[in-house]
């Protein structure tokens, strides 16, 4: 599976609106939730601050990838949010998070969902890719460097 098909330039926004942590998770549920209809935003939201609630999803560095797990789900599904000015989300190095990768997964592709997780991370921990993100003009953009950087 590679990170590229989850994502659509639907599901990448550059520009962020939201302010605070619960207001950043409510709005990557309703990007998702629109480009795919059958998730209910507001369960997806519940998900993501249930999971949050658990510990933080901000790995430091700038990244937080918010997950979680959602019943009837057919397959896994993701966005990916920019927020320029950043935002507090009690990352470990204690600084605002800019990038959010958000994931959802049904409950019943565990393996799947990790694998997932492991693979995100990864392209994450590259500096130069956390800058071109930052960079990044258009959705297409943020698209084609997903795909170049997941190996």
């Amino acid at each position: 599976m590679r990170i590229l098909e989850l994502l659509s330039a639907q599901t990448v926004c550059l520009h962020l609106q939201a302010q605070n942590k619960q207001d950043l998770l409510r709005e990557l549920a309703h990007m998702l939730s629109h480009a795919h209809p059958s998730i209910c935003a507001e369960d997806f939201f519940q998900t993501l601050e249930v999971r949050e609630k658990l510990g933080s999803t901000g790995l430091g560095e700038g990244v937080a990838i918010p997950h979680g797990k959602l019943p009837g789900l057919g397959t896994l599904v993701a966005c990916l949010g920019i927020s320029q000015q950043g935002i507090e989300f009690e990352a470990f190095d204690k600084k605002p998070s800019h990038l959010f990768f958000a994931l959802v997964s049904p409950e019943s592709f565990p393996a799947f969902h990790l694998k997932a997780l492991a693979r995100i991370s990864r392209m994450f921990r590259k500096a130069p890719f956390r800058a071109a993100l930052l960079a990044a003009t258009t959705p297409q953009v943020v698209l084609e460097l997903v795909d170049a950087h997941d190996v």
